[in-house]
This record gives C-alpha cells, sequence and structure tokens, in this order.
C-alpha cells in the first residue's frame, strides 16, 4: 500500500469536493499521478531516510547486455541503488556502472564488439586447445574493462559492488568486494572449459554461474531494504548447442535453473528483458539487446518506484 501524504490528500478531497471524477479524465491514470507525486516527493527526502536497494544483475552471456539498457533507465529515472551484485556478464554491467560510465559511450563502444575482443578465441587457437589441452585466456575481459575505468578499486567505485565468482576446487560461491575491479569481473566471466581459471590467493577461480547466476541470496546478506533482480535467461530448450561452448553454457543453464528460480522468488522485482533466442557467444549481435534492456526496465519502472515508496517512512513523505 503506498502512502499517501498530506498534500496528495488535499488535491484529491478538493477535486472529488467539485464531483471530479479521474476516471472521467480522458487519458489520466491516477496511480500514475500519485506514484509521480510520491516520487517526487522521494527525491526531496535526505539520503539517511531511504530505504537502501540492491540491484541483482545475472549471467547470460552476449544476452547481458541487455542490463546496459536497464541501467540506462535507472540512471534517467533516479533510481538510488546502494549496492550492485553481478555474476559473469553481470558483473562486468555492474563494473561500468558503478564507475559511473556514460552510457552513450558505453553503447557506442560495444556496436560491432566480437567474441574476440574477450578472448585470444581464433581457429588455430581452438585446434590448439583441442589437440594440447590448453585452455583460451580470457584476459582481453579484463583490459577492456581497463580501457573503459580505468585501473580502478573496488573502494574507489561510486556504488558498491560485489562481483561472484566460483572456486573450480570446492565449488564454493566466492564473493570479490576488494582488489581491482576488472580483474574481479573477468574471474567472474570465466567459462570453464573453455578459459583458463583465474588465480585468486590460492584458489582457481571460474564463471559465477556455476555456483550462483543471479545471486538475491548474496544481496541479502547486506541487509537491504528492496532487492530488483534483472534476469537475461533465454528459453533453454530453444538454444542452439551447435558447438563446444555452446554446450558448455547449456550446461550450467541447467544446473542452475532451479538455483536461479529460488533465487528470483526472494527478490521484491524481477525485470526480464526479452532477449528472445540471442546465443550466449553472439557478441556482434548483443547490442541489438540494449534496447530491449531499456523497454524492460521502463515497463517496470513504475512498479519498482511502488516497491520503494512504500518502504519510505509515511512521516517522511509528509515533512
Amino acid at each position: 500500500m503506498i502512502p499517501i501524504s498530506a498534500s496528495i490528500f488535499i488535491i484529491f478531497a478538493a477535486l472529488f469536493s467539485v464531483g471530479v471524477s479521474f476516471a472521467e479524465v480522458q487519458g489520466f491514470n491516477d496511480e500514475d499521478f500519485l506514484v509521480d507525486v510520491l516520487w517526487r516527493k522521494v527525491m526531496s527526502v535526505e539520503e539517511t531516510k531511504l530505504p537502501t536497494v540492491a540491484l541483482v544483475l545475472g549471467g547470460g552471456g552476449a544476452r547481458g547486455f541487455a542490463h546496459i539498457g536497464v541501467l540506462h533507465v535507472f540512471q534517467k529515472e533516479q533510481i538510488p541503488i546502494n549496492l550492485v551484485v553481478g555474476t559473469s556478464i553481470g558483473a562486468i554491467a555492474g563494473a561500468l556502472y558503478c564507475t559511473g560510465i556514460p552510457f552513450e559511450h558505453l553503447a557506442e563502444d560495444i556496436k560491432g564488439f566480437d567474441v574476440k575482443d574477450i578472448s585470444n578465441f581464433s581457429y588455430p587457437s581452438l585446434l590448439r586447445m583441442f589437440l594440447t589441452e590448453h585452455l583460451l585466456s580470457n584476459e582481453k575481459i579484463e583490459n577492456f574493462i581497463d580501457e573503459k575505468i580505468g585501473n580502478i578499486t573496488f573502494d574507489r567505485l561510486q556504488i558498491p559492488l560485489v562481483c561472484v565468482a566460483t572456486d573450480l576446487i570446492t565449488g564454493e560461491r566466492i564473493l570479490l568486494r576488494e582488489g581491482n575491479v576488472a580483474f574481479a569481473a573477468r574471474a567472474s566471466a570465466t567459462v570453464p572449459g573453455i578459459f583458463q581459471p583465474v588465480e585468486y590467493m590460492q584458489r582457481y577461480l571460474i564463471d559465477g554461474g556455476l555456483s550462483e547466476n543471479i545471486s538475491v541470496s548474496v544481496a541479502k546478506l547486506f541487509k537491504v531494504d528492496v532487492i530488483i533482480a534483472v534476469s537475461v535467461a533465454a528459453d533453454i530448450t530453444k538454444n542452439n548447442i551447435s558447438n563446444v561452448f555452446l554446450t558448455l553454457m547449456q550446461a550450467i543453464y541447467i544446473q542452475g535453473k532451479s538455483l536461479d528460480q529460488h533465487n528470483l522468488a526472494m527478490a521484491d522485482i524481477v525485470i526480464r528483458p526479452d532477449v528472445g533466442d540471442l546465443n550466449a557467444e553472439n557478441f556482434a549481435g548483443a547490442y541489438k539487446t540494449i534496447d530491449k534492456g531499456y523497454k524492460a526496465a521502463e515497463e517496470s519502472i513504475k512498479e519498482v518506484k511502488k516497491v520503494i515508496i512504500g518502504k519510505i517512512s509515511e512521516r517522511f513523505l509528509i515533512e
């Protein structure tokens, strides 16, 4: 139930007193009006009195570029984000967002982006991998992020970030919250069986999707008031599994499906961009999903605002 401030009550009372019904006003939506007015009030409330909001960005390979569209809407609508939890491509998007990189620059940069831009992928390297069992390197991911945000550490981010990875030996979920941000995002996005594990503090780290692809449970550890999850998973029954990489990705999705459902059930809001049948490795066409993310976020923004408004003490909205 959205709390109604005294000023809004006065507006309603005045209109009703002269017999005006909002339903009679063509094109007028009283709920939209109420949310809009209360949201403006929210923007004037002291930051310490606002509910804490966590944004959880899931993995999904190339489909994860839809996160950029979602984040763009959140910035435009001034949704206050206090924490970002990212897995795999969600960790990469989170790293870029938490440093405040301009979205228009980022969207332009990823046009024409290809899998070769994030690894030493080539036919000779693939042949070498099969003949010698020497895995590919994804160091280019780290270099790409470094080029965009600089050699920045977690303590210098504008918004706190947690990157989720998996310990290859123990299977433990590993939360990366210190050190170099680009390195942590790379570790979170290291697909096993294709890329070399990333060594970190005597551990070998691989893709966080193996342990938890949409880590709402991690956000809950930080005792936030509102959790918004963004899922870029596709219908796994329609995924193309025509090569080794796609087969491995499919196995990851199958393993994580039930765990994802459990995590999403714990979120206050779930945003699901319509990423269609885009394959996880189709980075060349991934920029097209930005608009999908933008559209899904715009369709969800009223509910996001309502949840946040509902968590604010009514006295702060009346003050």
